[in-house]
């Protein structure tokens, strides 16, 4: 077992899943129930991922779920890119695209790490 909460992968993801609730806040009102809720649930599955991995017997296992969170984050990514594209979100509003893409490279160097142990 890991301690997740030491891991500047599940911190920063978590800091970023905060970001994201506060971003599509901004959303119209009748995405609540479409793009804000798909985006917030891909958002909490990064570090809830990462969490779940490292309380698992092996290190096999918590690469998979590393997996499955970067997953998430590619999810993510492509709805952050419809959110430009339909105007909820300015187009030079990369920083979060670049937090994402910091977060994703973390989770594959983490994930490398653990599948080859």
């Amino acid at each position: 077992m890991h301690d997740f909460r030491k891991l500047d992968v599940w911190n920063r993801s978590m800091n970023f899943t905060t970001s994201i609730y506060q971003l599509t806040g901004d959303f119209p009102d009748n995405e609540k129930f479409g793009l804000i809720s798909q985006m917030r649930r891909s958002a909490v599955s990064i570090p809830s991922n990462i969490a779940e991995g490292a309380g698992r017997n092996s290190n096999k296992e918590f690469a998979q779920f590393l997996s499955i969170s970067l997953g998430s984050a590619f999810e993510l990514e492509t709805q952050l890119i419809l959110s430009q594209r339909l105007g909820f979100i300015e187009n030079n509003n990369n920083e979060i695209l670049e937090e994402l893409d910091e977060i994703c490279k973390m989770l594959n160097s983490l994930k490398q790490r653990f599948t080859k142990l």
